[in-house]
């Protein structure tokens, strides 16, 4: 039986490609253990991304690389396990596999469940699929919000409620067909057009949530992507 371990990281920013990881966060509900480090990522963390989860340049000045804490959490996540993560697919996957490649560090293929995903398939019925959101819904108690050991516990006590006994097993094989029968995002997920199919949401509505940040927004990723595959955003 798969063995999940929930994921977080904190950024100093939202491009993959610019910004870096300067924290990892892992918690095993099986094996009852966490994974927390604070990562260097030499260069200095911008102010709104300290405004949002607190980390400073103070905070990580003695904190290893990624070379180092990459691999440590590698080292965690040992066995057959499934990574379970919110917006996974489009931003901590994308980060975590810069990262590896930037300092050279094998990236082991381990399957994923994408619980932002999971989420948007099987509570349509919700208005939002934000984390936050979601803690309210299911009555979880606040905590240090976009820290991330703080954000993985928590992923936990939702998860678990929304997949009650199902096995990661599963879980994967739901999403897998999931993904094989609509292989992205097909309808606006929120907002004025909720519900409209992606390709009839108006140009000057996309133009103003580019504008605006909307998209720029960890859980809209995929939405992003989506628009652009549509030639819908041209930013």
């Amino acid at each position: 039986m798969k063995r999940p371990i929930y994921f977080d990281t904190e950024t100093t920013g939202v491009r993959f490609d610019k910004d870096r990881i300067i924290e990892i966060a892992g918690f095993d509900p099986v094996l009852n253990r966490t994974f927390s480090q604070l990562v260097n990522p030499k260069c200095p963390i911008p102010k709104e991304a300290t405004a949002i989860h607190g980390i400073t340049d103070e905070m990580v000045k003695d904190a290893p690389t990624f070379k180092e804490a990459g691999q440590q959490f590698i080292d965690f996540c040992e066995g057959d396990i499934v990574i379970v993560a919110h917006n996974y697919d489009a931003f901590d996957a994308l980060f975590l596999k810069e990262e590896c490649k930037r300092h050279q560090l094998p990236l082991p293929s381990w399957p994923s469940v994408d619980t932002l995903k999971w989420a948007r398939k099987y509570r349509p019925d919700l208005p939002r699929h934000a984390l936050q959101f979601l803690r309210q819904i299911f009555g979880i108690s606040e905590n240090n919000a976009h820290r991330a050991l703080d954000d993985v516990v928590m992923l936990y006590q939702i998860f678990s409620i929304m997949i009650d006994d199902l096995s990661f097993e599963t879980i994967l094989e739901l999403m897998k067909q999931a993904s094989s029968s609509s292989s992205s995002l097909q309808h606006m997920p929120f907002g004025k057009y909720q519900g409209k199919p992606l390709s009839q949401v108006p140009k000057d509505y996309i133009q103003w949530l580019f504008t605006n940040g909307a998209l720029e927004k960890p859980e809209n990723g995929e939405l992003k992507s989506a628009f652009e595959r549509l030639g819908l955003l041209t930013g």
